[in-house]
């Protein structure tokens, strides 16, 4: 077991302010948004998606109000724009969201659908410069028998045209939003990034990663965010009948991990909910935390997560059932 004194920073995951599977007003959105800078958090990611703009919008309205000076780092996403459909129901669930912007995302990962995407997203954010740019879920887990063409698609035209953006300086730093390792080995062996997000795949319950994705990372200098770090919910909410693993039912295997993940925490008057969001912390490669927040409670509760002591006997527990593995690095206990 290796230990890190310094967590990773912990971020602002926009998906909830864009109304995923419910809506959510602005004025709670805005409160939101204040919190989380009242809190000291100043990593913030969006992305077209989330709520087809509304996500972006209001974070933007937000940070021109609490961050003139731009000191925030913003990330979003390109590979998806928005079209017009006038004729669906704006009040029921569309791609996960409940928004009313008449708008839907199809992906576009051609060197006109990134740009367009870029110009569209800085309106929305009301900022000329995005610190991370992010080409948002290549892989085939979302493109199953499409993945190649996208994925040339994006190599011929897409990744060149966010390098000029960087190399421009309207862009800070170029990477990838994905839910898969695979996607992410692929890409580092063709392409240069600066960052990885990776969502729900280095956490309590998957740590794959570390076999070469983290490492390899690491020799590269790619800092990686890891987003979903409760794996849609699980991981801090535990196994009710509303249980999320991976935004479905969890498989009765993960279901019985969780529950002894549980119950070793309980056993040292931990949340488990802290564990899972300070576990992905303590990689060396990790430097960011990007927990999604619906309302001014959760991110109070976030930072309070963030920073509650965890000792180190838990740790061992956890390894010493094999719920962990043994070269996890986790972070070094505090008072």
């Amino acid at each position: 077991m290796t230990h890190r004194q310094a967590p990773a920073e912990l971020g602002f995951g926009g998906a909830a302010i864009g109304n995923l599977y419910r809506p959510v007003g602005d004025d709670a959105a805005r409160a939101t948004i204040d919190a989380a800078w009242e809190r000291g958090i100043r990593r913030f990611d969006t992305a077209p998606h989330y709520g087809f703009g509304l996500s972006e919008r209001r974070l933007g309205d937000a940070l021109a109000d609490l961050d003139p000076g731009g000191s925030a780092i913003v990330s979003t996403k390109v590979g998806r724009v928005l079209r017009p459909v006038p004729d669906r129901d704006l009040a029921v669930e569309r791609q996960g969201f409940v928004s009313p912007e008449p708008v839907e995302s199809t992906f576009d990962y051609s060197r006109d659908g990134i740009l367009r995407s870029f110009d569209a997203s800085r309106g929305r954010l009301r900022r000329d410069r995005i610190d991370l740019l992010l080409a948002h879920d290549l892989g085939v887990m979302t493109h199953g028998a499409d993945h190649r063409a996208q994925m040339a698609t994006f190599l011929d035209g897409g990744y060149p045209a966010m390098r000029e953006l960087r190399d421009a300086g309207a862009v800070g730093a170029i990477g990838i939003g994905v839910n898969e390792i695979a996607v992410c080995e692929e890409l580092l062996t063709q392409v240069e990034l600066d960052t990885i997000l990776l969502a729900g795949r280095y956490t309590l319950l998957e740590q794959a990663a570390l076999d070469t994705l983290l490492p390899r990372c690491a020799a590269l200098g790619v800092a990686v965010i890891v987003g979903g770090p409760y794996n849609s919910g699980i991981l801090a909410s535990g196994t009710g009948p509303d249980a999320r693993y991976n935004y479905e039912t969890p498989p009765a295997d993960i279901a019985r991990r969780v529950d002894a993940i549980a119950a070793l925490c309980a056993r040292h008057g931990v949340p488990m909910a802290a564990a899972a969001l300070q576990f992905p912390m303590a990689h060396p490669a990790v430097s960011a935390v990007i927990p999604g927040m619906a309302d001014a409670s959760e991110v109070a509760q976030a930072v309070t997560l963030a920073t509650l002591p965890i000792p180190h006997a838990l740790w061992h527990d956890l390894i010493d059932a094999g719920l962990i593995r043994a070269d996890a690095p986790v972070l070094t206990e505090t008072a």
